[in-house]
């Protein structure tokens, strides 16, 4: 009989044995599962996964391999990867590495051999959990330890986790062309920023400034944008909310800057304008995800990713509901009609995900421009 060399123990006290591969050790996180068919490597390498595990309900995973450019971060932060069979070798020509081989790299334990359908049902059912997990190729699981690390380990509730992932100083992108004209400049508050958020400013020859999640609102303004982003991120809002929120009241109601905010930065504004957040079941995550615009009655699919929400009661009545979740009623975005405002839930930049709701980069481009002109 084959030892098994991974272990999955749960704060309820179960555990599940496994095989294991990618980088030998131990990791504990919060367990979630992702939907999505396609983009494990992008999945992986978004920043906001930080001190996370990501079970992946596609059985499908390590076929397309990994390469240099599909990565959402410089180094991913997710704890762990679970896959229902231990991942195929690669066959595309884009590949350059096998998914084992860059998860070792990025030093990220993954596990197969589990029965990933009853985890995830498991998950829907009482919520996203601690976990631990780990991987020694002589199967020597010392279980009471494990059990008292994942004890110990505080959770991701009232936990900032921007620090982590931010950069460490402001750093400006260069443009995709050239371009004498004048040519609008966005900055953006790096809470996890993933690549392609970047990638899409870029569509539109925008300039970009890449701000710490810790930038003040003098160091803000110093870098003279005509428009402002706040990226995704990981952690619970509330807690990062308490540095941010100074800086973004000043920059909404003392400036007439064009704001747009995703998933995390979504959350903050919704903090700075006088919203709560909250702890949601097992989150969103996936690329499958059906929101409804109030304002047209149109539906997107979208790429989703984020274990709080805005709390729709607690939003001022000055401030509009513009987007929901036709999975749970969940809020999905709002606008402030006295400013050029407006933030999401969702990721407009997908990777990986439909590019239904890619016209919002445009959105904000063209408030940047009518406010430039103003």
């Amino acid at each position: 009989m084959r030892k098994f060399t991974g272990i999955l123990i749960l704060d309820d006290g179960s555990e599940w044995p496994a095989h294991g591969y990618g980088f030998q050790g131990a990791r504990i996180g919060e367990l979630c599962f992702n939907t999505a068919m396609t983009g494990y490597q992008e999945i992986i390498s978004d920043p906001s996964y930080a001190e996370q595990i990501i079970v992946f309900t596609f059985p499908h995973i390590g076929n397309t391999g990994t390469n240099n450019e599909d990565n959402e971060s410089d180094y991913p932060v997710a704890k762990g990867v679970i896959t229902r069979t231990i991942p195929t070798q690669p066959s595309n020509w884009r590949s350059e590495y096998s998914l084992e081989s860059w998860l070792k790299k990025h030093k990220i334990v993954g596990l197969y051999g589990l029965d990933t359908r009853s985890i995830t049902k498991k998950i829907r059912e009482f919520g996203a959990c601690k976990a631990v997990i780990q991987y020694k190729k002589d199967g020597a699981h010392d279980i009471p330890a494990l059990r008292k690390k994942l004890s110990l380990w505080p959770g991701i509730i009232n936990q900032d986790l921007t620090k982590k992932v931010s950069i460490k100083k402001t750093t400006a992108m260069p443009a995709q062309r050239t371009i004498k004209n004048f040519l609008p400049k966005v900055a953006v508050l790096h809470f996890g920023a993933k690549s392609n958020i970047l990638r899409c400013l870029n569509m539109f020859d925008l300039r970009v400034d890449l701000l710490p999640a810790t930038t003040t609102f003098e160091e803000l303004i110093h870098t003279k944008p005509n428009g402002v982003l706040l990226s995704n991120g990981p952690g619970d809002p509330f807690a990062t909310s308490k540095f941010t929120k100074k800086v973004l009241k000043k920059l909404i109601f003392e400036t007439k800057i064009p704001i747009f905010g995703i998933c995390l930065g979504h959350q903050l504004l919704g903090h700075a304008l006088g919203a709560k957040t909250i702890k949601m079941n097992h989150g969103h995550h996936g690329a499958n995800h059906p929101v409804k615009n109030l304002k047209t009655g149109k539906v997107e699919i979208t790429s989703m990713n984020h274990g709080f929400s805005i709390d729709a009661n607690t939003l001022p009545s000055s401030i509009n509901e513009t987007h929901i979740s036709l999975f749970d009623g969940s809020n999905c975005g709002i606008d402030y009609p006295d400013r050029k405002l407006f933030s999401v839930q969702y990721h407009p930049e997908a990777s990986p995900g439909p590019h239904d709701s890619k016209h919002l980069f445009e959105k904000f481009y063209k408030l940047i421009g009518s406010s430039v002109n103003d």
